[in-house]
């Protein structure tokens, strides 16, 4: 993999977990809807929301991003790289939004970095 693909799937993980984050928080700071679930009340509220609009954003920003790092590399070697926006999220969740993440997560989570590392270094071979 070259650099610059290197740093097109990290900026393509970057925006993923940003979008991710976005979609969390802006959803928690949504009111609160009285009564039975509204459809249509909810989905006010959602377009009205700056920090879905952001990522949505990141999503789209992240599409082109994504389509350039596909131009440059094989789909097997960067969907696999790509998984790594699973921890980012984890690990985002655990810092910016205070979750708690069990052990068992966390064993998760290192089995999705040490397999992207082994496609990583399977594609040196």
């Amino acid at each position: 993999m070259t650099l610059t693909v290197v740093l097109l799937v990290a900026f393509s993980i970057v925006l993923d977990v940003i979008g991710q984050l976005c979609f969390k928080i802006g959803l928690d700071r949504l009111p609160a809807l009285e009564g039975e679930f509204r459809l249509n009340a909810f989905w006010g509220q959602v377009f009205n929301a700056p920090l879905l609009w952001a990522g949505i954003g990141a999503y789209a920003i992240e599409f082109f991003v994504w389509l350039e790092a596909l131009s440059r590399a094989p789909l097997s070697l960067l969907f696999p790289a790509a998984a790594l926006a699973y921890c980012g999220v984890v690990l985002a969740g655990k810092l910016v939004l205070k979750e708690t993440v069990s052990r068992r997560r966390w064993l998760g989570t290192l089995v999705i970095t040490l397999g992207v590392m082994l496609v990583a270094i399977g594609s040196q071979a």
